[in-house]
């Protein structure tokens, strides 16, 4: 189990929004060296079917455990919502851990009136996955789905606030979010981010729905849930919590552009150096 345990957390997505979740968990478990995988070339996943979606995302993890992890992080929310169970039936025993769960754990906490709507790819709303794992925690919620799917280039372009990303927000969510003065009391409080490209956004989708709903983003979360998960094995990485972790970067496509919209997402500057392109 020791040798297990100074092996690196592997992480996935589609593009970049799950360096998101990296950033959280770096933050809670900075010793821990982490890999993180993003298919740009595929982008987006949301857009797919499903069935080509548990394709690309079997290859996605079994590049990464390939690699040598000890565990996986689906760090895409498409990807959790459409091939969680084909991961965890093909990478067994590996420990395989999603987006959804920790994220409707969050949400469902979070709402005080019980009326969340959740935002993310068509897939993912499609799917119903946050609707049926909210409903597991909080019966008596209402959830609403709402699909933006233009919000994920616009993450990736780095287009995080301004006038088109507030219109483009509007235009999503309006009928939802109508302004505080025309607001009824049985309005959604509670505005759930189900895709880790969607906190880019935040700014413009706090001036769309107001300061008074709560906006869920499901990356701290998660990073929580792998740190419980990792030590309830035995999987945390020996030696002092101060020690400096290893983050690796791969893409599937254009390292330079992973490093330079890579750093939106991270807060930090990425070296295209420090990119390494893979081919699944």
């Amino acid at each position: 189990m020791h040798d297990t345990a100074t092996l690196p957390v592997g992480l996935f997505d589609s593009g970049m929004g799950g360096l998101t979740v990296l950033k959280a968990l770096n933050a809670r478990l900075p010793h821990e060296d982490l890999v993180y995988l993003g298919d740009t070339a595929r982008l987006p996943y949301g857009t797919k079917g499903r069935d080509t979606i548990v394709r690309y995302t079997l290859k996605a993890a079994r590049t990464l455990v390939d690699m040598g992890v000890k565990m996986l992080v689906v760090a895409c929310n498409t990807a959790t919502a459409t091939a969680l169970p084909a991961l965890r039936e093909a990478l067994a025993p590996l420990p395989v851990l999603g987006v959804v769960e920790p994220g409707a754990e969050a949400a469902a906490k979070a709402s005080r009136n019980g009326r969340i709507v959740v935002i993310a790819t068509e897939a993912t709303i499609a799917g119903g996955a946050y609707q049926r794992a909210i409903a597991r925690l909080r019966p008596e919620a209402v959830v609403t789905g709402r699909a933006c799917t233009l919000f994920v280039p616009l993450a990736e372009e780095g287009w995080m606030d301004g006038p088109v990303v507030e219109s483009v927000a509007r235009r999503y969510l309006s009928d939802l979010f109508p302004p505080p003065e025309a607001r009824p009391d049985d309005a959604p409080d509670t505005l759930l981010l189900g895709c880790t490209h969607f906190p880019l956004l935040l700014g413009a989708l706090r001036q769309v729905v107001g300061p008074e709903v709560r906006i869920v983003d499901s990356a701290a979360t998660t990073a929580a849930w792998v740190a419980a998960s990792l030590e309830r094995q035995g999987l945390l990485r020996p030696g002092p919590p101060s020690a400096v972790a290893r983050c690796r970067f791969l893409t599937t496509d254009n390292a330079a552009r992973f490093a330079r919209t890579g750093s939106l997402f991270l807060g930090r500057a990425l070296d295209p150096a420090e990119v390494a392109l893979v081919d699944l």
